[in-house]
């Protein structure tokens, strides 16, 4: 699989890509748009138990409106991604990010956790165009190592989201209630619908735009699903992703309720996982100049799944404390921060023709994945072995996929030689 898709990747005409500052440029322009999601995921954690309470509600109810967002951010990329590759891709994120700010307005009023939940699942949908839209054009411009790479820096600026909203979100919890964290999304909206018109240029031309139709999206689609290696690839992208949504979902009410930190604590142990992320994503283009992306994966759930036993046993014992806990997640997350970028990028190189629609099914996975992942978290009892055997089990699964396909297709290999 891996020097297959390699040799694909290799073949495509590069000499259109961005270098130098152009490329800077483009890269800080995506992570900005990507840097949505996460936002939109992140910055009303510090404020979940404020909401359960303020709506006479449970703390299960009120995960479930992060629930309505993933979903949201899952189903949006199914629709948006194929609009992409017809319309091109700056109509479609323009019109997405107007959602997310009108719905984010409508989060402002909601009464009762059920409204809030639906409003939630619209404002992912909006957030999906960008995160969609930024990801074809990646694949749009770049293929195999170099998508990973650029995914990579990609990381890094969007690694700066998780690390600030929380904070932010604590900030704004210190001046206002819950609310006010939806009107400062609306203003981040905003700003990036004005990024999307002045500073991002159409990548897909017409002569490469694909027909809207539903038929022939059906058929892409089909075609996609068919095709066992981007399953594979994409199975184990979103099961990485449900290693870092277990602590997306599961975070606030560890931290907060059961080790005792206050909101503002909680910012600052949260960014430290964030860290963690961003430093094994900028690792990952070193290690990029030695190793293929798909040992790199398997080597990274490798590490994931030893750190996520030895968090479930210092979770379940109560041992080290709060360092006990942070210690080893820091090292979860890092290993998390070495499939993420690659996964996505070995998928996406088999598949440039239908970029929109092959980083929608992607995406959609990931998140829906992680919708279903989110509630698990308080269904076990929202505490530290609760968010840990989620966040291993993700793990594990990703790495037993990836490694009986890899032992499989070896053996063809074999055989047919």
């Amino acid at each position: 699989m891996d020097s297959a898709t390699l040799s694909r990747a290799s073949s495509a005409d590069e000499s259109v890509s961005p270098a130098g500052w152009a490329r800077v440029r483009l890269i800080l322009v995506l992570g900005a748009l990507i840097a949505l999601g996460p936002l939109t995921i992140d910055m009303y954690l510090p404020a979940l138990p404020a909401i359960a309470d303020d709506l006479l509600t449970t703390s299960s109810a009120a995960q479930l409106t992060l629930t309505g967002t993933l979903l949201g951010l899952g189903l949006g990329q199914l629709v948006v991604g194929p609009l992409s590759d017809a319309l091109g891709r700056r109509r479609p994120l323009v019109a997405g990010t107007a959602v997310h700010v009108l719905a984010s307005l409508l989060c402002l009023v909601a009464p009762n956790v059920a409204v809030l939940g639906a409003l939630r699942l619209l404002q992912g949908v909006g957030a999906a165009a960008a995160m969609v839209v930024a990801m074809a054009v990646v694949r749009d411009l770049f293929t195999g190592r170099a998508a990973a790479t650029v995914l990579s820096r990609l990381m890094l600026v969007m690694g700066v989201a998780p690390i600030l909203a929380p904070t932010i979100g604590a900030g704004i919890l210190l001046r206002t209630s819950w609310r006010g964290v939806f009107a400062v999304l609306a203003g981040l909206g905003v700003a990036l619908m004005l990024v999307a018109v002045f500073l991002l240029k159409e990548t897909l031309p017409p002569a490469r735009r694909r027909t809207g139709s539903v038929r022939p999206v059906l058929r892409t689609y089909r075609s996609l699903l068919l095709d066992r290696q981007f399953v594979v690839l994409t199975l184990v992208a979103a099961l990485g992703m449900s290693a870092l949504f277990s602590y997306v979902s599961g975070s606030s009410f560890v931290l907060q309720d059961h080790y005792g930190l206050d909101q503002q604590e909680f910012g600052l142990v949260f960014g430290i996982g964030a860290v963690a992320l961003i430093g094994a994503s900028q690792f990952n283009v070193v290690l990029l100049g030695r190793f293929s992306p798909a040992r790199i994966v398997l080597h990274a759930l490798s590490a994931a799944v030893v750190t996520g036993l030895v968090l479930v046993t210092l979770t379940a014992t109560g041992a080290g404390g709060l360092l006990g806990f942070v210690i080893p997640l820091f090292f979860l997350l890092g290993a998390v921060g070495f499939v993420l970028p690659n996964a996505p990028a070995l998928a996406l190189s088999r598949h440039g023709e239908a970029a929109g629609t092959a980083a929608a099914l992607l995406g959609a996975t990931q998140f829906a994945l992680g919708a279903a992942i989110a509630p698990l978290v308080g269904v076990l009892g929202n505490d530290g072995p609760a968010m840990a055997i989620t966040m291993t089990a993700g793990a594990a699964v990703g790495w037993v996929t990836l490694a009986a396909t890899l032992r499989a297709e070896r053996r063809t290999g074999v055989a047919g030689h």
